[in-house]
């Protein structure tokens, strides 16, 4: 039996493979690939193929599945990932981590939900309040960092534009107590400028298109995406995401995560104030530059709960400090644009990382005395964002493919170096591997 469904859907693990060559391992991936099989084992690693569809594996049918069985005994999957890595850290009480890489658009971010989906879903479903509350706000989180970290790209309408590590604490008993969120590299440019067939980060469209007429028209906002500077490229593009339906689910996360009103209306007054900055337009009299249109600056005020002339002041001018003095330098035409493009930038990056802060304050571990309940331990899931290349590459790209090529090659050091320094050690016979 396990012949005949070895040959009908390929090799389920590549170390099974009688000859290893590129050819051979593609045709493998794509037989399984093509019989619905999008994952397939390399020993301990899972390598997985993004279907770019919903597919029925995830269901409380296949979790039981996987529950607490050992790697190999059921096909290939995330779940025995997952819960190799919770057996694990049950029964040695140390920590480990799942480590998710590929290129953008291979299905990291969707992976790192469903592994923890897994987790949440396996651990003790006693009705012990805490650790319910625990379990949910895991969950809740993810849609509202993806909301405001994620963004349509031309590979994938729901890339991640930040990268994320994300610890799980656990009792002594294999109960979630708590988490705590990391992020790199917010792709912050993003706020002001697109490759073309991109859109601006999630966020902005939700707002537009989700919010009621009076959260709009208390941010002096409007729904047509195209008259906003900083987003008008991505405006028009066609994608099956559902801003207006997405802005509900963030808000209601926000909600149940623990965020008051205030602070969720504050956030759509920051995001507002962005917007209102890409309007902004600058002319010159003589050497002069002047703000075109006042009435814009009087909004971002309104919006920042500040004076209308501080912040014409920080957009026409700026600090130079000369020895002992402090005087104000008045900015040219294309300093005052670049001023107010990098102004957005740091407003958005400042909130999201508030965002990540303010989740990490409501989901760490809380009250657990180590004295009386044993050593904590932590799965971690990293999730950065993928190697691309394009036509025209920021800083921050070479940043994100410097961090994904030093991930590979961390992943050579544990699969490869490693391996063969204790084949050699045990005496063990073997044809060596070279690498990079």
């Amino acid at each position: 039996m396990a012949e005949q469904e070895s040959l009908e859907f390929g090799k389920a693990d590549f170390v099974l493979m009688d000859t290893v060559s590129m050819p051979e391992f593609m045709a493998n991936l794509r037989l399984r690939f093509e019989k619905g099989r999008i994952y397939t084992f390399i020993g301990e690693v899972v390598v997985s193929v993004n279907p770019y569809k919903s597919l029925n594996i995830y269901g409380r049918d296949t979790v039981e599945q996987y529950k607490g069985r050992e790697l190999y005994e059921r096909p290939p999957h995330l779940f025995a990932i997952a819960d190799a890595a919770y057996k694990a850290m049950k029964r040695r009480s140390k920590d480990t981590c799942i480590v998710i890489s590929g290129e953008s658009g291979a299905g990291k971010t969707e992976a790192s939900k469903y592994i923890m989906q897994y987790i949440a879903a396996i651990t003790n479903p006693s009705q012990r309040a805490e650790v319910e509350r625990v379990k949910n706000m895991l969950l809740k989180s993810n849609c509202v960092l993806e909301a405001f970290g994620n963004a349509k790209t031309n590979r994938n309408d729901n890339s991640s534009r930040f990268g994320k590590y994300m610890d799980i604490n656990f009792d002594f008993k294999g109960d979630p107590i708590g988490g705590h969120i990391n992020n790199y590299l917010l792709e912050k440019s993003r706020v002001i400028v697109q490759q073309p067939g991109e859109r601006s980060f999630h966020s902005f469209y939700q707002l537009l298109q989700g919010g009621s007429e009076q959260i709009l028209r208390s941010l002096h906002l409007q729904k047509s995406l195209s008259s906003y500077n900083y987003i008008h490229v991505g405006a028009q593009l066609k994608s099956t995401i559902n801003d207006a339906a997405e802005f509900k689910v963030v808000a209601d996360a926000m909600k149940v995560i623990g965020f008051k009103p205030e602070e969720i209306q504050t956030v759509y007054k920051i995001l507002a104030t962005i917007l209102h900055l890409g309007n902004l337009k600058f002319v010159v009299d003589g050497d002069t530059p002047l703000i075109e249109n006042g009435k814009v600056v009087s909004i971002i005020a309104e919006l920042l709960s500040t004076k209308t002339d501080m912040v014409e002041k920080a957009l026409l001018y700026r600090t130079v400090a000369t020895g002992r003095d402090i005087i104000d330098k008045q900015h040219t035409e294309q300093e005052a644009s670049y001023g107010r493009d990098a102004f957005a930038k740091a407003i958005y990056e400042r909130l999201f990382c508030w965002i990540v802060t303010r989740i990490n304050d409501i989901i760490e571990v809380k009250n657990y005395d180590t004295t009386i309940h044993g050593k904590n331990t932590v799965i971690g899931v990293l999730d950065i964002y993928g190697f691309e290349i394009f036509d025209n590459n920021s800083f921050e790209q070479f940043c994100i493919n410097y961090c994904n090529e030093k991930l590979q090659q961390l992943f050579i050091q544990l699969v490869l170096k490693q391996e063969q320094e204790e084949y050699q050690r045990e005496g063990i016979p073997w044809k060596h591997v070279g690498f990079l």
